[in-house]
């Protein structure tokens, strides 16, 4: 089995995100990068289902030269391939950046498809919901999002899909393409071997000229901070007061 996962470089949680006076761009200097923790999940998922079916799994991204570094940190848990599209680094809006990742699976594939492509439910900085949706009609596969649950079957794949009034089941016909939600998995740590491994590992690159889509950036703008006072009670009065207040007493 042959098994995609696009991933994507982004802020790590909680950081602090500066933006650049020209409204363009952040500012990188002190800010630490991850995998996208939708995507982080479909690579343990690819992995896990490698290990119960035998194969491969292939991990590719679209963005700068240090996007590097979460290629080989999914190489260190499990994946066998890495591929990175170089893009500089502003970030492509979705119809180009779908195209060239199709452009780039389209070349992998010279030597057999990939029976799952797994993309993450959304990207945790943008939040788009397109680019999986957008290469999987370009490469004229089936797809479902929001899946929490994968099993392979004989030709098939079947998704599972949770609801506030319980779960969906999906049976695609392979080769399909599938959209991941966090928690489908606990991603596992990377093993020194797997480190030492991904320190070793050779990271293709996939040239892909930008074709802009019908979307463009008008400017980046941090919400406003929303600024929160504690208020220290001296006396047993004034904590009265406030449990009266809050309807408490």
């Amino acid at each position: 089995m042959r098994i995609l996962v696009c991933i994507k470089r982004v802020p790590a949680p909680g950081a602090r995100i500066v933006v650049e006076p020209d409204g363009q761009t952040i500012d990188t200097a002190n800010l630490g990068f991850t995998i996208s923790p939708h995507e982080e999940c479909a690579v343990e998922a690819a992995v896990q289902l490698v290990e119960q079916h035998g194969g491969n799994v292939t991990v590719m991204t679209l963005g700068p030269e240090g996007a590097e570094e979460q290629l080989r940190h999914a190489v260190s848990v499990g994946a066998t391939d890495a591929i990175l599209i170089p893009a500089g680094e502003r970030d492509w809006d979705p119809q180009a950046t779908a195209r060239a990742l199709t452009d780039a699976i389209g070349d992998a594939e010279s030597d057999g498809a990939f029976d799952l492509i797994l993309f993450g439910n959304e990207s945790a900085d943008s939040g788009g919901y397109q680019v999986g949706v957008r290469v999987s009609r370009a490469l004229g596969r089936p797809m479902v999002n929001g899946i929490k649950g994968i099993e392979i079957g004989k030709g098939v794949v079947t998704l599972r899909r949770e609801t506030d009034g319980g779960s969906e089941l999906y049976e695609l016909p392979l080769p399909a393409v599938v959209g991941v939600k966090e928690g489908i998995t606990l991603p596992r740590y990377p093993t020194l071997r797997g480190r030492l491994a991904s320190k070793k590992a050779d990271v293709r690159t996939f040239e892909a000229g930008e074709q802009p889509g019908g979307q463009s950036m008008v400017a980046l703008a941090n919400p406003p901070e929303q600024v929160k006072q504690t208020v220290m009670l001296t006396d047993a009065a004034a904590a009265v007061d406030v449990m009266e207040e809050l309807g408490l007493l």
